[in-house]
């Protein structure tokens, strides 16, 4: 389901979606996203100094969540990203390599050595760097998704 209603303190900031992808992150590295924040959980992932994006397991995989620095650094609002194939976050030349990356987090569960260049709104490029990618399942251990997390890239000229 898509929530298209933006974060904030009216749902929790996505507390229920956030608690998945933490659960799932920390079953598959076995280690946590986060220290202990609390019950604020959702907030602070939204708010985080990392980009956090997760999208669900459509065939074409729709773009579910991104927290407030992934929205800044695809120039989108929420309601841009959410409902978007997350394909068209990366340019048409990078989407097979993309497309690899993504069934190898399918077989191994994550990867946690990602690089890759990925598109703004605008046409800006920038490069990812040791981004993690996992797997994510839902409170019943369903799947639900996957999820990317990452706190290095640069802008290209």
């Amino acid at each position: 389901m898509l929530d298209l209603h933006p974060p904030g303190p009216d749902n929790r900031y996505h507390q229920n979606h956030i608690e998945w992808v933490l659960d799932s992150y920390r079953r598959v590295l076995g280690k946590p996203l986060l220290d202990a924040v609390g019950d604020d959980f959702g907030r602070v992932v939204y708010e985080a100094d990392f980009a956090l994006l997760s999208h669900n397991t459509d065939p074409d995989p729709l773009f579910n969540y991104a927290n407030r620095k992934a929205l800044g650094l695809f120039e989108l609002t929420w309601q841009e990203l959410v409902g978007m194939p997350s394909r068209f976050s990366a340019e048409p030349v990078n989407r097979e390599e993309r497309e690899r990356l993504l069934a190898k987090v399918a077989r191994q569960g994550y990867i946690d050595d990602y690089a890759g260049v990925r598109i703004a709104k605008s046409g800006r490029r920038f490069m990812i760097r040791g981004a993690v990618v996992w797997n994510v399942l839902d409170g019943d251990g369903r799947p639900y998704g996957q999820a990317a997390c990452f706190s290095d890239w640069d802008w290209l000229a």
